[in-house]
């Protein structure tokens, strides 16, 4: 029986239904009451991820847990200290959850963490692998690093096996933010001023991180091991925008604006993030799921971006 947290977000519901429909037994722990029934699927709702969270009725009989729940990076924080609200549920609320998973017999627990440990940018042609020095820059990183290394304590305590995945941009139908607006502009035939961009990035197709959940959660090499996840092709801006025009069967229309002018005008916005992710470059090598792991994305990005656009258009994926 699996423990999968955040089951009615954007991967936790995917996540589910693959398990079920591969005859796992899924407990899936949701705030509200789940979207997506499927056989095999059973709800608990708890309302908050905290220190002081009870789970042991809902961890009873678990052999594995997927943690997808988190306090999510957000583009305007809100909050007075930041840093301490992410500790709070995504540090607390994690090791909480594992040292009860640990007690309760559970042989694996999958924390599903970020690229954004790594850093928030890679150089041209250089890639982030799975045995670099972290270097989080933002609260949200800086707590999700911090959780991976009370894990990897927490396994060495008890013995419970852990495995960290960091996946960069997820995509996929029901994608949300940034991608689904870009699509939505090109389904429009809005011209977008992103045709000058010279920058490769790394995205993983939801269906390829649910892919290598699964195989986290069987395979024994997984055990204690921290993995990046990707599509296996990195894409410019340019690139990337024409091959969602292919998915929306539309041209996509992209003026050749010099990318000094685009960060400049981002800055002047105050959307100097949306500037880096659009312009900078962030490369992931996931030669060490090919090698350990005998894993390979089983969907290619032209295919994931038409699952993707068939969502956009309502159509059942």
């Amino acid at each position: 029986m699996i423990l999968v947290t955040g089951a009615n977000g954007f991967i936790g519901r995917s996540l589910c239904v693959a398990l079920s429909h591969s005859g796992r037994t899924v407990v899936a722990v949701t705030r509200h009451a789940l979207t997506d029934r499927a056989p095999n699927i059973t709800n608990c709702q708890i309302s908050t991820l905290a220190i002081d969270t009870d789970w042991q009725y809902v961890l009873r009989g678990c052999d594995a847990v997927v943690h997808l729940a988190a306090r999510v990076h957000v583009m305007t924080d809100t909050a007075t200290d930041p840093l301490s609200e992410f500790r709070r549920v995504n540090v607390d609320g994690t090791l909480s959850l594992a040292r009860q998973a640990a007690a309760a017999g559970v042989r694996r627990f999958i924390f599903i963490s970020s690229i954004k440990v790594n850093g928030e940018a890679t150089r041209l042609g250089q890639v982030f692998t799975a045995n670099d020095v972290p270097s989080p820059q933002d609260p949200y990183s800086i707590s999700k690093h911090e959780a991976e290394q009370g894990l990897r304590k927490v396994a060495v305590e008890t013995g419970m096996e852990v495995v960290i995945i960091r996946p960069p941009l997820v995509y996929g139908p029901r994608v949300r933010a940034n991608f689904q607006r870009m699509m939505r502009w090109l389904k429009r035939g809005v011209p977008l001023p992103l045709g000058a961009i010279h920058n490769k990035r790394s995205l993983v197709a939801l269906d390829n991180l649910v892919d290598l959940i699964i195989t986290c959660l069987n395979h024994p090499a997984a055990a204690n091991q921290t993995f990046l996840v990707a599509d296996g092709e990195d894409l410019s801006t340019p690139e990337l925008l024409r091959r969602m025009g292919l998915a929306l069967s539309r041209p996509a229309w992209l003026i050749p604006v010099p990318t000094l002018l685009l960060e400049a005008g981002a800055v002047l916005l105050g959307r100097r993030d949306m500037a880096q992710r659009l312009c900078g470059s962030l490369q992931v090598d996931i030669s060490k799921a090919r090698e350990l792991l005998g894993w390979n994305p089983p969907f290619s990005v032209d295919e994931a971006l038409r699952r993707t656009a068939q969502g956009l258009n309502g159509k059942v994926v």
